[in-house]
């Protein structure tokens, strides 16, 4: 499993990981804080990996730095100094999140130039400067449903000397000067989610499935998460409604879902199963196993976009943990894959495809479910090079997503024209089983529908019957989806 990493070395040598300099300059300005380190409260770990053998191997096609085996995260200046054994460390990883407004702004001050690039984008136009950028950020942070989270690897592939342009930095970074004011028809639980619980941390909404909400933390925070009800720490606008968790909880849910024949199908999510640890992932899939009508299960999980090098760390046991699971599971005639996201071509590296070709070379499955987002990936050149690119590394190209009516996000929106209009000029330009399926997931549980299967769209409103839902009252409901209003 481990062929592309160099040896381990054999002497072990304790010490503290170097932190990156915006930790520095964020416990400099804090004088309750003795040591940087302390800061994360990150105890001192064994931190002599060898560099990897992948940095010396050619990789992709594509003629981009981030693409090339280098050390592609010193471009970013708080990184310049991070080498390769710290940057590919899942543990640095995570011991240096930016989670803070403190370390954001020292993390901004360090990599971005005084002045900015002018923006394309008319409503962004007056930040001009460094200081107008933070500031920018800083306000639209309590206008946000989800907090700030996010890996150095995340931010390493956002372009800091033009951040206003960047498609990732949209993703994470709430910005006022982009945030609008909600839909009249928007909620915050805008799947009615919580309406088809059974109780917290399942939903039941389809006949044959079943959503099991495993965890309520991510390794990264999105602006849009359609979770932001119940995932992350609360906000000034959200006061989260997270599912208990741990063994007596999940318990539970085993034992519904034992109770229910019906069900063959199970997501687990949550939040993001990249925050449960490898015997977590085990004990999930040994349960899941045992129950007799379970005949296929997903863990879902943003992490490959956010982090990949845990896949490849030789100190972690995730990527492990699933290739033993799909292993058992193709024994027991059962299929276990991984659904993730990404949302731009910017957030595959040379560390994303040495990941992918690992779990492609283990037989494990991925599939990759797009957000279709305003200023991300709404043209038909970014849309395309994000399927062909994740066709070329074995990432199924699955569901590309209407935005939900999510509050709080609705400047993340674009019309449902936008999804026809990109399904319709990309069909027949990819190959077909590289097509992925462009969806609704509709406003108050009407579940996914083929964008284009609408029975009516006018003047902005479109209206959509689910059959597959009609176990639920002897009607079909319709089901509406708004455009943005602006």
């Amino acid at each position: 499993m481990r062929s592309h990493v160099a040896a381990r070395a054999s002497s072990r040598c304790l010490h503290r990981a170097k932190p990156p300099s915006y930790v520095v300059i964020q416990v400099a300005q804090n004088a309750t804080v003795s040591q940087a380190s302390s800061s994360y409260g990150a105890p001192g770990y064994d931190a002599d990996i060898p560099p990897p053998s992948i940095l010396s191997k050619p990789t992709a096609s594509q003629n981009r730095s981030r693409y090339d085996p280098d050390m592609f995260w010193r471009k970013v200046r708080p990184f310049r100094n991070v080498n390769a054994t710290e940057f590919l460390s899942t543990r640095w990883q995570r011991q240096f999140k930016v989670n803070t407004q403190a370390k954001l702004e020292a993390f901004i001050n360090e990599a971005v130039p005084e002045v900015l690039p002018p923006s394309k984008d008319p409503k962004q136009r007056h930040i001009r400067t460094k200081g107008d950028f933070i500031d920018d950020i800083i306000q639209g942070m309590p206008k946000a449903g989800m907090n700030i989270g996010l890996t150095p690897y995340f931010l390493s592939i956002i372009d800091w000397t033009n951040p206003l342009g960047d498609p990732v930095l949209r993703q994470c970074l709430p910005q006022k000067s982009l945030q609008l004011p909600d839909h009249p028809m928007s909620m915050l639980d805008s799947l009615s989610e919580k309406a088809d619980s059974p109780f917290e941390g399942l939903v039941h909404r389809y006949p044959h499935k079943i959503l099991f909400l495993a965890a309520t933390t991510c390794p990264s925070y999105c602006v849009g998460c359609t979770r932001s009800y119940a995932v992350g720490p609360h906000t000034d606008l959200v006061n989260k409604s997270r599912p208990r968790q741990g063994r007596r909880a999940w318990q539970r849910a085993f034992d519904y879902i034992h109770e229910h024949p019906e069900i063959a199908d199970v997501v687990v999510s949550g939040g993001d199963t990249y925050e449960l640890q490898p015997e977590h992932l085990r004990e999930i899939a040994e349960s899941l196993f045992a129950i007799p009508h379970i005949n296929r299960f997903r863990f879902a999980t943003r992490g490959l976009s956010f982090m990949p090098m845990r896949i490849l760390d030789p100190q972690d046991g995730w990527a492990r943990a699933v290739i033993d699971i799909t292993r058992k599971g193709r024994e027991l005639g059962k299929e276990v894959a991984v659904h993730t996201q990404f949302n731009h071509p910017h957030e595959i590296s040379w560390v994303t495809e040495e990941a992918a070709r690992l779990l492609f070379k283990e037989g494990v499955i991925v599939r990759n479910q797009t957000v279709l987002g305003r200023g991300i990936n709404d043209n038909v050149e970014t849309m395309g090079a994000l399927i062909r690119g994740l066709a070329d590394i074995n990432f199924k190209p699955y569901y590309v997503y209407q935005a939900d009516m999510v509050q709080f996000t609705e400047h993340m929106r674009t019309p449902l024209s936008t999804i026809l209009r990109l399904e319709k000029e990309l069909r027949g330009t990819i190959a077909g089983h590289c097509i992925p399926h462009f969806v609704v997931d509709l406003p108050g549980g009407g579940g996914k529908r083929l964008a284009q299967s609408y029975e009516r769209y006018e003047n902005g409103v479109a209206e959509y019957i689910s059959p597959v839902l009609k176990y639920k009252s002897e009607k079909p409901d319709v089901y509406k989806y708004y455009d943005p209003l602006a």
